[in-house]
């Protein structure tokens, strides 16, 4: 094993959600994610608490990423547009990866009962950190909070979409889906 190669982390994704694939989550270890990449188990746990952040550790990101394109947005745009642009721009960032690796993370965390509850999880998250954002632009509670629902549903069927039509960018898989729902938001 060499001393240092470069995008241990990305590697490590691949490896993980290859390993995942062939023999389960729960059957992979640590050790075998980070033998698959050519690295120590050490380096594995430099870039990931434990395995299940190989799936979810971008969370934060997300959440960041939608805070911004809240606190970003022109003062004189309505909630509905504001929800649109914070949803496109989570799909750029999560567009951002390879779309092979978004469709396995889907399938892996799919498989399992836990991961799905720590997706559910993760998704409140980055739904409560945008409602906030809204929230403090003057939306009331409420339509914060429905608002960042909206936005998690459109991510969710346009994620979908996009991985079943390889034609489209996952932001243009956004874009149709909420303009697809947005005469019903009124």
């Amino acid at each position: 094993m060499g001393r240092w190669e470069p995008n241990s982390h990305g590697r490590l994704q691949r490896a993980a959600l290859e390993l995942y694939a062939e023999h389960g989550f729960e059957a992979t270890t640590a050790a075998q994610i980070a033998a698959r990449a050519g690295l120590s188990e050490r380096t594995f746990y430099r870039h990931f608490a434990d395995k299940r952040e190989v799936l979810f550790g971008g969370t934060d990101a997300l959440a960041a990423r939608l805070v911004a394109a809240v606190a970003g947005a022109p003062a004189s745009e309505g909630v509905t547009v504001v929800a649109r642009r914070a949803a496109v721009a989570a799909a750029e960032f999560i567009g951002a990866a390879p779309r092979e690796m978004v469709r396995d993370r889907r399938d892996v965390i799919a498989t399992s009962p836990e991961l799905r509850e720590r997706d559910l999880a993760k998704v409140a998250l980055v739904a409560t950190a945008l409602a906030a954002a809204l929230a403090e632009r003057g939306a009331s509670e409420a339509l914060a909070l429905v608002a960042a629902d909206v936005v998690v549903s459109v991510l969710r069927v346009g994620l979908d979409q996009w991985l079943a039509s390889p034609a489209s960018s996952l932001p243009q898989a956004v874009r149709a889906v909420w303009d697809e729902v947005r005469p019903s938001l009124g």
